[in-house]
């Protein structure tokens, strides 16, 4: 039985164990369809709470103040409220960037310097959301054909894509410090 892989195929694959022309034996059949029930459960449930996560990233100023950047949804948002300590802690951007993990290594000796891999010290998973809005900001920016941050197309030009999507994660967070301590919305660069 051969299914491709999609949300869409849990029912085919529930009806196709529920009939008795196919040949599987009964103990599969009966697995099968208890594992695409639970599949299916587990489906509505995340979908509630993703609605759940969407509603609450709306009732606050600070979350849709975050959400103003690209690469920010509602998740993000959520997580970067929730699990980070509050912008005044931190001096700058680049120490908020730090406490994410999202800095090079540096392996500097006698005056010279030497820049490696990022930290990944610090929160996990604002970081890898971070990531993933920056990865979604290039992609948007390949399909439309044409990058309007002229920052990120030099990266793009120069740097193989995942390091411009964690350079512009770096940069997003120093950009989500200032968002967070002068209360402002996020100003598109080529618009100023």
């Amino acid at each position: 039985m051969i299914l491709p892989e999609a949300r869409a195929t849990i029912r085919k694959i529930a009806a196709q164990c529920e009939s008795l022309d196919d040949g599987l034996p009964q103990p599969v059949r009966d697995m099968a369809t208890r594992f695409a029930h639970q599949i299916e459960e587990l489906t509505a449930e995340i979908a509630a709470l993703d609605r759940d996560i969407r509603q609450g990233a709306l009732q606050t100023k600070d979350s849709l103040r975050l959400q103003t950047m690209p690469g920010i949804g509602p998740i993000s948002a959520m997580a970067i409220q929730a699990f980070c300590p509050p912008a005044g802690a931190f001096a700058t951007g680049r120490d908020f960037a730090a406490w994410l993990g999202l800095v090079p290594r540096q392996n500097s000796t006698g005056g010279k310097e030497r820049l490696g891999r990022i930290t990944k010290m610090g929160q996990r998973d604002v970081r890898r959301l971070l990531i993933t809005g920056a990865m979604a900001v290039i992609s948007a920016s390949e399909r439309k054909g044409r990058c309007d941050d002229p920052w990120l197309a030099n990266m793009l030009e120069k740097k193989p894509r995942m390091v411009a999507a964690v350079a512009l994660a770096n940069r997003m967070a120093r950009r989500l410090w200032a968002m967070m301590t002068t209360k402002r919305a996020y100003e598109i660069p080529a618009a100023a």
